[in-house]
């Protein structure tokens, strides 16, 4: 093995520099490439993991134990810029692959990709006057760390003097293309810049959502990842108007307009994909917070399969939307997935011989395959009017945002009524609540009876991370908690999993989300008690006796299957969900 290498070095090399700084990568003569790096390059098979390679990670770990120096995998999101922009000039950095992690008084811990460079560690002691420990980690996730810290931080700098300085920053580009960050020049524009090292970082660390709030002092960078927010750093309160009028500029906003809320979209692309990135500014006490939402296609496009139905779920969704008209409400508060579940849905149905059109408010993600259609109230293209439209546009699958108000109400079930496909949203708890919403907002229970096909009411769950994973029982309190009767004196042993902590989901034991469901199949007998207007509880009642599990049990379900915790159980169900 260790001769075949050898062999193909300049090829691995090659690729790994192709892979890493793109088609200009060949041209990268001062990089050094570490036999690390072309091992992993090299694609070697796991002998002990199946479907896995022998990656930087793995080598690492083999230097820890061969070395006694412990292994750490570096979470980005627990880093300390100051600690490291400080004590470690980023030539030095770069030059030796070090990277300081923590100072505990005199005492510094360093991370390093090489246990053997005696020589950088003894400079690096001798220059800081710290004892020095030191933790083994992966040349990439070093590299990786060193690039976007010392570049934020530079770029963040350099747009402070240049706001000092009264700089002009409108630079009104028309195409927008994020970076990776080896390929951002320390030379560009500072702001332009950070915005990217910002990206980046989101990008890299699966967040669903940017926060830029402005405080009194400094403005905090917050990322949403799994549906939590996690701190990251900070930028000094003078670069933050600078930074949303980068932000604004890119989003095709109106930057002189800092009063008034305002909503923006940007489409860049990110490896082979391009990813949609949703932008809303808000006017707050010290200055104009943004958010930006990230439209991942991977995501948001996802197979039907993937979305976290059971097999007999599934076939039932299947069933509901495969027909040639009807209507398929989806239901849940805001980030409970109910766009998720109707984009993928459209894609599931989407083909050359099917007219697909959406009115949304505003377009999620712009997907070709679709006609999607912008609600623009203030020239009164409303959801009902846009509805009007589309009927005479020879739709077969028609999808309503959201419904809002008795126009819209009334035209989606028209629209059902005239032999279309409609799917829409509303925000309830639960799929009877649902039911009774739509009547409340004025449609005839007797037509929502004839063209409601399902209700699913959804939230989204975070996972046991698999890679940290441990078998532990319930507790009696916490199995009485779940609506499980114990006799009196009576014990129960019921498993469940739960993650320890490790460096893939940063110590948290949890790593990406699932979907749970309540699903209402309007039988006949459902669809009675509609025409009778019977109320949510009522027909709630029924359809549990029917088969229709709630969501709390849906939950449960998947805690038993070591899917989620117990903890996420009570967090997802706490509003809702039919007991």
């Amino acid at each position: 093995m260790k001769r075949d290498l050898l062999a193909k070095e300049e090829t691995l090399r090659a690729k790994f520099l192709r892979n890493k700084f793109g088609p200009a990568g060949l041209k990268k003569k001062d990089y050094h490439v570490a036999a690390t790096e072309l091992v992993d390059a090299a694609q070697l098979p796991h002998p002990d993991a199946p479907g896995r390679h022998i990656d930087e990670d793995i080598l690492a770990q083999l230097l820890s134990q061969a070395t006694d120096i412990p292994y750490k995998k570096i979470d980005p999101l627990d880093l300390d810029m100051g600690l490291i922009t400080r004590t470690l000039p980023r030539g030095f950095a770069r030059r030796h692959v070090m990277l300081p992690l923590q100072e505990r008084g005199n005492q510094l811990m360093v991370a390093i990709a090489d246990p053997y460079d005696t020589q950088g560690l003894e400079e690096f002691a001798r220059a800081t006057g710290r004892e020095v420990t030191t933790v083994v980690t992966s040349k990439r996730d070093i590299v990786n760390i060193i690039t976007q810290v010392y570049g934020f931080r530079q770029a963040v700098s350099g747009a402070a003097a240049d706001a000092n300085s009264g700089a002009n920053l409108q630079n009104l580009e028309q195409l927008v293309r994020v970076r990776s960050s080896e390929e951002i020049d320390p030379g560009d524009q500072k702001i332009v810049a950070a915005v990217e090292y910002l990206l980046n970082a989101a990008f890299d660390n699966r967040a669903s959502d940017i926060h830029i709030e402005p405080k009194r002092e400094v403005s905090k960078l917050r990322l949403r990842i799994d549906g939590i927010l996690h701190d990251i750093g900070e930028i000094p309160s003078g670069v933050h108007p600078a930074f949303v009028a980068r932000i604004k500029i890119l989003a095709r906003m109106d930057i002189a307009e800092k009063r008034r809320p305002q909503d923006g979209r940007i489409k860049t692309q990110r490896g082979e994909r391009e990813i949609e990135l949703r932008v809303s500014s808000l006017p707050v006490a010290f200055g104009e917070k943004v958010v930006i939402r990230i439209f991942d296609p991977q995501v948001l496009l996802a197979d039907v399969v993937d979305l976290g139905f059971t097999t007999k779920e599934r076939d039932v969704y299947e069933g509901w939307i495969s027909r040639p008209n009807g209507l398929v409400l989806v239901t849940g508060p805001t980030g409970s997935g109910k766009t998720t579940t109707l984009y993928s849905t459209l894609k599931y149905l989407a083909r050359p011989g099917v007219n697909v059109v959406t009115v949304e408010d505003p377009i999620e993600m712009v997907y070709e395959p679709l006609n999607q259609v912008a609600v623009q109230n203030k020239i009164d293209v409303t959801f009902a009017a846009a509805l009007r439209t589309i009927l005479r546009q020879d739709p077969d699958i028609v999808m309503v945002g959201e419904i809002r108000d008795k126009e819209t109400a009334q035209m989606t079930v028209q629209a059902a009524l005239t032999g279309h496909m409609v799917f829409s949203t509303l925000h309830t708890n639960d799929t009877a609540t649902s039911v009774s919403r739509i009547m409340d907002l004025g449609v005839e229970p007797f037509l929502l009876a004839s063209v409601l096909t399902g209700v699913v009411a959804q939230r989204l769950v975070r996972r046991v991370c698999q890679e940290c994973a441990t078998e532990r029982f319930l507790s009696d309190e916490q199995i009485v908690a779940l609506g499980i009767p114990l006799e009196p004196g009576e014990r129960r042993k019921l498993p469940v999993k739960v993650g320890e902590g490790c460096v893939r989901c940063r110590n948290t034991g949890l790593y990406g989300r699932t979907g749970i469901f309540e699903m209402l199949d309007v039988s006949p007998k459902i669809r009675k008690m509609i025409m009778e207007g019977k109320d949510a509880k009522e027909i709630g009642k029924i359809a549990q006796l029917d088969g229709m599990t709630p969501l709390r049990q849906a939950a449960i379900r998947k805690l038993a299957q070591g899917v989620t915790t117990y903890e996420e159980v009570f967090r997802v169900t706490a509003d809702g969900g039919m007991d």
